[in-house]
């Protein structure tokens, strides 16, 4: 055998000792693979350049943080309502809510809650009945009428996950007019001309899942 079999020989003997080699302290690789995963500092702070950060499946649900904060008791009420209802928007609830407040607010002043019925909870509508009532056996009138909503927020959400049970908590800043007339006809509260901006907090409760889509007012106050 010549010398230069014998190198060649040598040479693919070492080859194949550093291939082993390489295999042991590095593992194989086929194909793509996702680079190392870094480790974080155990000092606490942010290696430069790198930005630490969580992903959560999906994203951020803007039809929440667009009105309540991210990470907060109602933000997880409200997220709870829409695993409970995939159909349920928070922006489409307070779409109703705008209408339903000026149909209430004017039903209550006019006198005509069987309008409203069915958007009105127990206590709500005997409490409204029973103010319609007074006013009537004081031959008192109200002339009304609806100018706009300046503002419309949500205040607060809250879900019971055992009944199902939703309350939504609504904060409005209205513009009327509203005068009170005796039976004479004259003006005793209010102005018809005059408007007046009034601020309500109502409550809204709704059983997710329900077939009745209806929301109903189940607490008022300012």
């Amino acid at each position: 055998m010549n010398s230069a079999i014998i190198q060649l020989l040598v040479l693919a003997g070492i080859a194949v000792f550093l291939v082993l080699r390489l295999k042991s302290v590095l593992g194989t690789r086929e194909g793509f693979e996702k680079p190392p995963v870094a480790m974080p500092d155990p000092s606490g702070r942010r290696t430069a350049g790198r930005r630490d950060f969580e992903v959560i499946d999906g994203g951020v649900d803007s039809d929440i943080t667009d009105h309540v904060p991210d990470g907060s008791e109602a933000a997880k009420a409200l997220a709870a309502m829409k695993l409970a209802e995939p159909g349920f928007s928070v922006g489409e609830f307070l779409h109703g809510a705008r209408g339903a407040y000026e149909m209430i607010i004017m039903a209550f002043e006019n006198g005509t809650l069987d309008d409203v019925a069915g958007f009105l909870g127990p206590d709500v509508q005997a409490s409204f009945a029973e103010v319609i009532a007074l006013r009537e056996q004081q031959g008192l009138s109200v002339e009304a009428n609806f100018v706009g909503l300046r503002e419309l927020s949500l205040k607060d959400a809250t879900f019971d996950r055992r009944t199902g049970e939703a309350e939504l908590t609504v904060k409005f800043v209205g513009e009327l007019t509203s005068a009170v007339r005796n039976q004479a006809g004259d003006i005793v509260e209010g102005s018809p001309t005059d408007i007046k901006r009034q601020r309500d907090v109502w409550t809204f409760a709704r059983r997710m899942g329900a077939d009745d889509p209806n929301w109903q007012l189940v607490a008022t106050g300012e």
